[in-house]
């Protein structure tokens, strides 16, 4: 058997042995890795990682950092052979297989969602579903209204009402427009130095976003399907960009819908900041705020405390079917 302290030297030996690195991009078989000199090596999974009992369909994601093998195989490519505990992580449901989940992005600073009211049409269930993963997670997000050059007067009236409704319940928020750099100068201060992730549907303009922020960074950008008003999806894996000004920014995948997993129902309410709130003033301990009399939550609802629109995306999660794919968003 070994003591504790053969434990630590085994550790010390492996860990010199080790390189160090970040994942910039993950294609499902090969990573694209970021070494702690800067040099980037490909490099490719070691099988007992895929095998430890994960659920995920990407058991690296990217930001993940990794241990990888001091010396690379003949043909110049590292081995992953394991990694760093998270401090958190984003995820949802695998599209084809319901029962996995996919990690999005490792490592998250701070979360940006854009949205946009058309072309594509980000819909307010699909915002609340962001939000409560990344609540579960502790990642704190800020909400992007984009292309707000290129609305009508009731589009930006509606926008204007979902910035009052989601700054008052914590989640900052900002009317941007990527395509002409309008109002973006506070982001790239605020993203300096850090490793922050930029969500949305397909279309609402994230790698056009990107580009922006740092003139070196030339993502390729797509235009939007007119027979389904989505968008050609251009950016086919996850992939975290280094910034000149420092820090990294991750571009993930146009997302069509957000599937949560692993979140127990009575715990669902604990990731809705302003039901959070009204934790112990229901009549009863374990209130759900379904069908229960004498419910903080429901009464702020009907006192228009709590929106209705956030209440319907707390009603759909808790009485869905688990067993069920996911809704998906039919207009994005």
């Amino acid at each position: 058997m070994f003591s504790n302290s053969d434990i630590s030297q085994l550790a010390s030996i492996f860990a010199v042995m080790s390189i160090r690195g970040n994942v910039l991009k993950s294609t499902g078989k090969w990573y694209i890795i970021e070494l702690e000199d800067g040099s980037v090596v490909n490099s490719r999974i070691r099988g007992r990682i895929r095998l430890d009992g994960l659920r995920t369909t990407n058991p690296i994601a990217v930001g993940d950092v990794v241990l990888l093998d001091e010396k690379p195989d003949e043909e110049g490519n590292y081995v992953i052979s394991d990694f760093e505990e998270r401090k958190n992580y984003i995820v949802r449901k695998s599209t084809n297989l319901s029962k996995q989940m996919q990690i999005l992005a490792a490592n998250v600073d701070r979360a940006y969602l854009l949205v946009t009211t058309n072309s594509p049409v980000t819909h307010l269930a699909f915002i609340d579903r962001f939000l409560v993963a990344a609540e579960s997670f502790r990642i704190p997000t800020t909400l992007l209204f984009n292309k707000i050059d290129q609305y009508s007067e009731d589009e930006l009236f509606y926008i204007d009402a979902l910035v009052d409704l989601y700054e008052s319940i914590g989640y900052p928020c900002f009317k941007i427009s990527a395509e002409n750099k309008t109002n973006i100068d506070f982001l790239r201060e605020e993203i300096k130095d850090k490793k922050v992730m930029i969500s949305g549907h397909s279309g609402v303009g994230k790698s056009t976003l990107v580009n922006a922020l740092d003139a070196s960074l030339d993502l390729r950008t797509g235009e939007i399907s007119q027979a389904h008003l989505q968008g050609m999806h251009t950016t086919t894996f996850a992939e975290m960009h280094k910034l000149a000004s420092g820090g990294y920014i991750i571009d993930t995948p146009g997302i069509r819908a957000f599937g949560i997993v692993d979140l127990k129902k009575e715990f669902i309410s604990h990731y809705f900041p302003e039901m959070r709130a009204l934790i112990g003033a229901c009549k009863f301990h374990n209130c759900q705020h379904l069908n229960e009399p004498k419910c903080a939550v429901k009464e702020a609802v009907e006192h228009g405390e709590i929106s209705e629109s956030r209440y319907a995306s707390y009603y759909q999660l808790m009485t869905e079917d688990e067993n069920e794919t996911y809704r998906k968003n039919t207009h994005a």
